[in-house]
């Protein structure tokens, strides 16, 4: 048995027992895969870690800057309160019409607000909205702007928030010191600044599965 076959295995077998899609996160896969968005979606058991450290930092107010077709936005916004808030940011109109249709499928609507548009003029005007502190700030974008999501993360949470930066690995290739691929470049980046700035406290793991070789990094915000 190949190694990726192991992964793909032990991943179905977690996801089936501890991470179960129900008809609502199945039906928002179904629903992006017909309307031809990337299968770049986080794994089943990914989103239910996204869910626990939400649960975990007892948030009321979530950020998350990629939309995709709504599938990891329905697992966060699961861990909310009734009043709580969840911004999501997506640059792709027909992405953010698919994950608006998939999120009223799970009852989240009155909860989980879709802002269509790059994320670095969404952002400004959502910093002018003065919103309360968002406890947990979720990136997956576009990941030449990776530090520019992490610094405006840090304008838009108070200490004890969470930021979660996805898709740092790069399939290895984040090592590579020499490479000019702006996704690798800005992945660096925003570890390096992860890493130097004083408010922050952080980490990123390396993980397989049925996305592949990958990982995340964590960082807490501090006083």
């Amino acid at each position: 048995m190949s190694e990726s076959h192991v992964w793909d295995e032990v991943d179905a077998y977690f996801t089936a027992h501890l991470a179960p899609d129900d008809e609502a996160l199945a039906a928002a896969l179904r629903d992006s895969d017909a309307a031809g968005l990337p299968h770049i979606n986080v794994a089943g058991n990914q989103g239910k870690l996204l869910q626990l450290l939400a649960q975990i930092q007892g948030a009321r107010h979530i950020l998350e800057i990629g939309t995709l077709g709504g599938y990891s936005t329905i697992w966060l916004g699961r861990a909310l309160p009734a009043d709580g808030r969840l911004v999501s940011l997506e640059y792709d109109p027909l992405h953010a019409e698919v994950a608006v249709r998939n999120i009223a499928r799970a009852g989240l609507d009155k909860l989980v607000e879709v802002r269509v548009g790059p994320a670095l003029e969404s952002l400004p005007k959502l910093a002018d909205e003065n919103p309360p502190p968002f406890d947990l700030v979720f990136i997956d974008a576009d990941k030449a702007n990776n530090p520019h999501y992490v610094e405006w993360a840090i304008r838009l949470t108070s200490t004890g928030s969470l930021i979660v930066l996805d898709n740092v690995v790069r399939g290895g290739r984040v090592v590579d010191e020499d490479s000019t691929a702006p996704d690798v470049t800005g992945t660096r980046t925003a570890i390096e600044l992860i890493a130097a700035h004083p408010r922050l406290s952080g980490t990123a793991i390396q993980t397989v599965g049925m996305k592949g070789y990958d990982g995340f990094a964590l960082a807490r915000v501090l006083a």
